[in-house]
């Protein structure tokens, strides 16, 4: 496909209820790590289908960052940049919920949307994400991504010189504070219900002039749509403009669990902080032909290390992909004229095995 010819081409999508359609690979999220993969499949020549339900882990966010020549863009443009480069080459879109995956006898998998659409696989990527699983506290769900925040690489420089508050949660809350501390001389910790630090830690904090406030922590303070403090159990109110809190990381692996995959619980200082699907370096998971990337596989990604996770995966697909076309390409030039090997030829060119082809 010429330069001229992928500028012009259409933003593309698949209908629902449309017939079942075979490709080489179906990317499940549409996220950076999906789109990175698919974009590189699709410019490898293979017949991508990414399935998409529209609700990106950083869509409260305003801003992307750490993404080199990309830093500060919106979240929303980044991925729609992304969808154009991915249907330039061929590739396709389908907004829906994937809620189901099996493999077939005859090889391949076939994904089931909520809607009842169906689509059908050589190889599967699956990359959705992970839900942040926030502190019962009121306020802190409706300032998520804004100012209440949990990542000081993606967010720290915005709120850097201001009060910022660390809402203890677990064993994990000095270290949260210590690193904050990092882009502000004003960080106070907030105990609430979690344990209170030890020796040692109290005497990291003093160090480091961070303040330790006791009590349940009951509500923030907003006004004029701007967090403004954070309100205990007595009333007090302890002025911040940022409010930081770990959220627990559950992957989305409903799709994954229906294939035999079940989600890894990830823990940190005895406490459980979240889970996962386990994978190789480059995506591949316990399930022959399925791969993970993002989110889903390593809670800690950033936007670019997602992105580069899904071009890992992406590059271990093509090459499975390339091995058993030359199986099937040998089994068919030393008998050329057997019926099973007619048959895997017929279904191998209809999956896309010479390219774009369906």
């Amino acid at each position: 496909m010429s330069d001229q010819t992928r500028q012009s081409k259409t933003f593309s999508t698949i209908a629902p209820r449309a017939r079942e359609r075979r490709h080489d690979v179906v990317v499940v999220g549409g996220g950076a790590a999906g789109l990175s993969g698919a974009l590189a499949l699709a410019r490898a020549r293979r017949s991508v289908l990414v399935i998409d339900g529209g609700r990106p882990r950083n869509a409260p966010a305003s801003h992307v960052h750490n993404f080199l020549t990309r830093d500060g863009t919106p979240p929303s443009e980044l991925l729609a940049a992304g969808r154009e480069e991915v249907t330039g080459y061929g590739g396709e879109i389908m907004t829906g919920d994937a809620v189901a995956a099996e493999r077939l006898d005859t090889g391949g998998f076939r994904v089931t949307l909520a809607d009842g659409t169906t689509a059908l696989a050589r190889r599967l990527l699956v990359t959705t994400g992970l839900v942040d699983e926030l502190p019962p506290v009121p306020g802190v769900a409706e300032r998520w991504g804004r100012e209440v925040l949990h990542c000081p690489y993606c967010h720290g420089w915005e709120v850097r010189d201001q009060p910022i508050g660390v809402l203890a949660t677990g064993p994990l809350a000095t270290h949260q504070a210590l690193m904050w501390r990092q882009w502000s001389s004003e960080v106070t910790l907030f105990l609430g219900t979690a344990p209170e630090p030890g020796e040692e830690e109290y005497e990291q904090l003093a160090a480091r002039d961070i303040a330790v406030v006791d009590g349940e922590v009951t509500g923030l303070e907003v006004t004029d749509d701007r967090l403004t403090g954070v309100t205990l159990a007595g009333g007090r109110t302890i002025p911040v403009r940022a409010l930081v809190v770990a959220p627990r990381f559950t992957a989305r692996a409903d799709l994954l669990t229906t294939l035999g995959l079940a989600p890894v619980e990830l823990a940190r200082d005895g406490e459980v902080i979240g889970t996962y699907i386990a994978s190789d370096p480059v995506g591949a998971t316990a399930v022959p032909g399925v791969w993970a990337a993002g989110n889903v596989t390593d809670l800690m990604e950033q936007v670019l290390g997602a992105a580069a996770a899904g071009l890992r995966a992406a590059g271990a697909i093509n090459a499975d992909l390339i091995a058993e076309d030359t199986r099937l390409a040998v089994a068919a030039r030393r008998d050329p004229f057997s019926p099973r090997r007619e048959r895997e030829a017929a279904e191998h060119r209809v999956r896309g095995g010479s390219g774009h082809g369906l």
